[in-house]
């Protein structure tokens, strides 16, 4: 089997990778909804696999895997490793999940993720409210995530947060503010969480997506603060989202520093980023995402060595749609024990629902998601459906 073509349209808000072969089967991948902007990044790659067999997934991995880097730009080398594992599972006829070692789990257990609505505001009621409609939500989260700090409207919102530069509507996705925090919005934090605490009590877990944006200080001073609120994770404090950068020994002294688990990771592209990571025990939870470390099997080698020094795994993934939530379904169901769950992405557009072949109508059900069971990711594109929200330069996507 021999690859013929690489293709990419941006359907909606994302990028869509498809690779196409001479024996007719064919591979998706998906970028995340917030790089639309990434389609040529995904067709230079083009050269590099025409005329090899997509189902020797490494050793075409070999050619483009260094050609990738941090956040957003692994996604494109992503991107395309989700399309070579989709042709190869259906070339075997198995899922792909069997091509990386077979499932350890039969369910694999998620969080909130894209599940959420638009906060009334960031007072500690607004907050309350918010997770107090989580709870509510059909999918029964074991777990809820919130933004709070600078990954959150608060530090705009909130007079006198932080007494760094502020960037007001910086117009792109991954700008960050960064400075010492007040000690006003240091207190309005710690009300939040206790507003929110006083909601979810021991039956919901909560973890908070913090950043980046942090000084260490004022990092290891609210993780400490927070300790008797028995958190799953502070997320992203000092470095994560779009920072290309791991500072592995900062983190380590804020994990040594507390009780509270620290968490990082979604911004990190291939494992030998991970390594000091992982190997100084800087962090106590780390979260890859499929759609940017390199793939799906990429992910899994390093939950594996995170597994070696007892560190946990909770996938990153809110914003990789529904194709991506088959990649993230796959390789979660291999991974070992130091698995928690990984971030639930729903569609970007509702419309995404009625193109998506091979999902059931509730997909989540006490935060629990089935196996997809049909070869490869196990979902596909209903090209018919699809075609109206092609553009005109992207007509010869599913020929």
């Amino acid at each position: 089997m021999k690859i013929t073509d690489l293709r990419c349209a941006v359907i909606g808000k994302h990028p869509i990778v498809r690779i196409v072969t001479d024996e007719g089967l064919y591979g998706l991948g998906e970028v995340e909804f917030t790089k639309s902007y990434l389609k040529p990044w995904v067709l230079h790659f083009r050269e590099a696999l025409v005329g090899e067999d997509p189902t020797d997934v490494e050793r075409v991995m070999l050619k483009i895997r260094q050609r990738g880097s941090f956040k957003p730009y692994g996604a494109a080398v992503s991107a395309i490793e989700h399309a070579l594992w989709d042709i190869a599972g259906k070339a075997a006829g198995v899922p792909a999940y069997k091509l990386l070692g077979g499932k350890v789990r039969d369910k694999v257990r998620v969080y909130n993720g894209s599940v959420r609505q638009k906060r009334t505001g960031d007072r500690p009621e607004d907050y309350a409210a918010d997770v107090k409609w989580m709870m509510e939500q059909p999918q029964n989260f074991f777990m809820i995530k919130q933004g709070i700090s600078f990954h959150s409207n608060m530090k705009d919102t909130i007079e006198g947060f932080h007494y760094g530069v502020t960037q007001k509507r910086a117009g792109y996705h991954g700008a960050m503010d960064q400075g010492m925090i007040s000690e006003r919005g240091f207190n309005h934090m710690i009300d939040c969480v206790i507003a929110m605490k006083e909601v979810l009590g021991d039956k919901v877990s909560l973890a908070l997506d913090c950043g980046p944006g942090w000084m260490l200080p004022d990092a290891i001073k609210f993780a400490r603060a927070v300790e008797k609120y028995n958190l799953m994770w502070l997320e992203d404090m000092l470095t994560g989202d779009y920072v290309p950068w791991v500072n592995p020994q900062a983190y380590r002294e804020l994990t040594t520093s507390t009780s509270t688990p620290i968490h990082t990771g979604e911004q990190i592209y291939l494992r030998h980023n991970f390594k000091e990571l992982i190997e100084t025990q800087a962090v106590r939870v780390i979260g890859p995402d499929p759609a940017d470390v390199g793939g799906i099997a990429e992910l899994k080698w390093v939950a594996e060595h995170a597994y070696m020094h007892s560190i946990l795994m909770a996938p990153h993934g809110t914003a990789n749609g529904l194709l991506g939530l088959g990649a993230l379904i796959n390789v979660c169901a291999t991974l070992p024990a130091n698995y928690i769950a990984f971030e639930y992405p729903t569609a970007s557009d509702p419309w995404w629902g009625d193109l998506v072949i091979g999902l059931p109508p509730q997909i989540v059900k006490d935060s629990m998601v089935d196996l997809l069971e049909a070869p490869g990711l196990g979902l596909d594109i209903d090209a018919e459906a699809a075609r109206r929200y092609l553009r005109e330069e992207d007509a010869g996507f599913f020929d």
